[in-house]
């Protein structure tokens, strides 16, 4: 019996000129998907059928692609909980983050809770799937990989540890299907009133490293970093709980 995968993609853009493109996490979501389910396979999109950037997904050998048909400023999350609801999907993929439009990184946790799934953040492969359970491998910092068993169905954020994705080919990407499906239209209401800035990275803390030797030199950058300033707050009321937290996100710069 296959497994019913479906893998969500969203519209990239190049880091250099910015043009539409495939996105590169979803298109390892896609990868992933293939090597599950192969040519049962579904990828599913919300936004513009006509977009021409779906078609290299199309070119990495699938026969037809499904568009919940939204203009831009709709809000995805409504017709894509009611698709994968009745769609029967025992595993859902997608990427961690959009590389266009708002690109929080909230829709796969919004679309599990609204699911009532588990959520799998940085999936690396799946290493197999049996009865109402899979077993998958987690990317986590410095090259590490975790095993996790989850219920099905669940959804996951592919992460870039995740298989490499195929080439897209000119051939197929013209003859795959961009297969149209009308749904209801509900405007993004936090989106309209938002303003949208291009994301800027916090600088990393140095560690300062007493090495001598090139070996202790290796060994102090790949060593996993333990916390040692924590504190445990246990039996203490829910106020000084969050007094503690404040401090602490005061103490690191987070708010002012």
């Amino acid at each position: 019996m296959s497994t019913n995968v479906i893998s969500l993609v969203s519209i990239g853009a190049h880091p250099t000129s910015g043009r539409p493109r495939r996105a590169e996490q979803d298109a390892r979501a896609v990868e992933l998907g293939l090597q599950l389910a192969g040519d049962n396979l579904q990828v599913l999109h919300a936004g513009d059928v006509a977009e021409p950037a779906l078609r290299a997904y199309l070119g990495m050998g699938l026969e037809q692609l499904h568009v919940l048909e939204q203009p831009e400023g709709a809000d995805a999350l409504p017709a894509l909980t009611a698709y994968l609801r009745d769609a029967g999907a025992q595993v859902v993929l997608t990427g961690s983050q959009a590389e266009t439009g708002e690109g929080s990184g909230m829709l796969p946790f919004l679309l599990a809770e609204s699911l009532g799934w588990p959520l799998v953040v940085g999936l690396a492969q799946v290493e197999s799937i049996d009865g109402n359970s899979a077993l998958v491998l987690q990317a986590l910092p410095r090259g590490q990989r975790r095993r996790l068993k989850v219920r099905l169905p669940f959804l996951a954020t592919v992460d870039n540890a995740a298989p490499k994705p195929r080439q897209s080919a000119y051939g197929p990407a013209r003859r795959g299907v961009l297969q149209a499906d009308e749904v209801e239209v509900i405007d993004d209401e936090l989106l309209a009133v938002a303003t949208l800035q291009p994301a800027k990275p916090r600088p990393k803390r140095l560690k300062v490293i007493k090495a001598k030797s090139g070996a202790d030199r290796m060994k102090a950058a790949t060593a996993k970093a333990s916390g040692g300033g924590g504190q445990v707050l246990k039996g203490v009321t829910a106020q000084a709980g969050a007094e503690a937290i404040l401090k602490l996100l005061i103490e690191e710069g987070v708010v002012r």
